[in-house]
């Protein structure tokens, strides 16, 4: 921690100038300003472990962009397997369940419009969808979507204290264009 010490320099003279350039101090009091903690563990003959860890507001995660009607969603890429699109004719109800035939399996199938209670987009008359498959452990399921645009890096923000009773969504994110895009928990999809 002596390295995050203000004025503390590495030069072999000291001099007029030393230590005077931005040092870890200024990492160091940026990071918790943010709410994180920075941190070096170190040992003798095998180097230093550098630790920078920023809240969940400040995460950069890679997302599929999904369109439900004029709404969009993003859904982290790390939990997704596969898309493609699916025929309507290759749902099959079971039990009152819908599922489809996934890659000589059986995996269930969730309508994301139906989850998010979407107002503006209507599936019935669609011969086919897009889905994507995402995994949860040792779990998969299929998520039907009106329209798949593209992966994106989106920056992860909060709901805040006031939306906690959203199971599947965990957070919000303002895209290129202005428009919000609430992001999709994968995980509170499968049960």
């Amino acid at each position: 921690m002596l390295l995050f010490a203000p004025g503390f320099s590495t030069a072999d003279k000291i001099s007029d100038i030393s230590g005077r350039g931005v040092g870890l101090d200024v990492v160091k009091s940026k990071i918790e300003s943010l709410g994180g903690v920075a941190s070096v563990t170190s040992k003798a003959g095998q180097g230093s472990k550098w630790s920078i860890q920023l809240p969940l507001t400040l995460s950069i995660i890679t997302a599929m962009l999904v369109k439900l009607g004029s709404e969009k969603f993003a859904i982290p890429l790390s939990s997704i397997v596969e898309t493609g699109i699916v025929k309507r004719s290759a749902i099959r109800d079971l039990h009152g369940a819908k599922v489809i035939e996934y890659r000589k399996s059986i995996i269930p199938v969730l309508s994301l419009a139906a989850v998010l209670d979407s107002p503006d987009y209507s599936e019935e008359n669609e011969l086919e969808t897009e889905m994507l498959v995402i995994r949860k452990g040792e779990k998969l399921a299929a998520v039907l979507v009106d329209e798949l645009i593209g992966q994106s890096e989106i920056v992860l923000k909060t709901l805040g204290k006031y939306l906690t009773n959203l199971d599947v969504i965990s957070g919000a994110t303002i895209l290129g264009d202005g428009q919000v895009a609430l992001i999709v928990d994968p995980n509170a999809l499968i049960k």
